[in-house]
C-alpha cells in the first residue's frame, strides 16, 4: 500500500495538485495588481487596455488611461505644471486612477492637480477592506465633516468615482474614513499647482 496520498486514480501526489493551484493564484494575483496600478498598460488585449486619450475601460479588466491621468513617464502624458499638460473641465474632466488598498494606504499618496481644475477620481479597492475616498479641503477631510464628498462601500475590486472641482484656496487631501483607517493612515494630500 502507498503511503503517499494521491488525487483520484491519476497517482498524482495531493501536495503537487496543491502547489500548482498555489502557484497559479499567486500569478493571478499579481497580474491583475500590475493591471490595477498601471504597470501592466500599454499592451492592449484581455487584461488591459493601453494609454489613450478616450475611454476607459477597454479589454476585459479594464485598462487604459483616460484624458491624460497616468503616472508621469508612462505614455509620455504630460502631469499639471508640465509643457503639454490639459488640465480637466466641467465638461471633460481629467481621470485620476486611485488604488485603495491593500490594507490602509492609497496609491498615489499624492495626486497633483491644476488650481481650478475638474478631476474624477476613478478609485478601486483591492483586497479584503471596505473603503470609502473622501475628497475637499484639507480640515474637512481630516475631520471627517458632513457635507464633504465621498463614494463609501468600496468592497474589493469594486470602482467608483468622484468628482470635484479645485477652485478654491487648498490645501486639499483624501482620506478614507471608515472605522479606524484614517488613524492606521489611510488619507493623500492633493499638490495644487499654477
Amino acid at each position: 500500500m502507498n503511503d503517499e496520498r494521491t488525487a483520484g486514480r491519476s497517482g498524482v501526489p495531493l501536495w503537487t495538485i496543491l502547489l500548482v493551484a498555489v502557484a497559479a493564484l499567486v500569478l493571478a494575483t499579481a497580474a491583475l495588481t500590475a493591471v490595477v496600478l498601471g504597470t501592466g498598460y500599454g499592451s492592449g488585449g484581455m487584461m488591459g487596455g493601453g494609454i489613450t486619450g478616450g475611454m476607459m475601460g477597454r479589454g476585459m479588466m479594464g485598462g487604459g488611461y483616460a484624458n491624460g491621468s497616468g503616472p508621469a513617464g508612462i505614455g509620455n502624458v504630460p502631469q499639471p505644471g508640465e509643457s503639454g499638460f490639459v488640465a480637466g473641465t466641467l465638461a471633460s474632466p481629467r481621470v485620476v486612477q486611485v488604488v485603495a488598498g491593500p490594507g490602509y494606504t492609497f496609491s498615489p499618496s499624492s495626486i497633483t492637480v491644476a488650481r481650478g481644475e475638474t478631476v474624477t477620481f476613478l478609485v478601486t479597492s483591492m483586497g479584503p477592506l471596505v473603503h470609502e475616498f473622501m475628497v475637499g479641503p484639507a480640515d474637512a477631510v481630516a475631520a471627517d465633516a458632513p457635507g464633504t464628498p465621498e463614494v463609501a462601500d468600496i468592497a474589493m475590486m469594486t470602482s467608483k468615482s468622484l468628482t470635484f472641482t479645485f477652485d478654491g484656496a487648498g490645501p486639499y487631501a483624501f482620506a478614507c474614513h471608515v472605522d479606524g483607517h484614517y488613524e492606521a493612515g489611510m488619507h493623500g494630500s492633493i499638490v495644487l499647482v499654477g
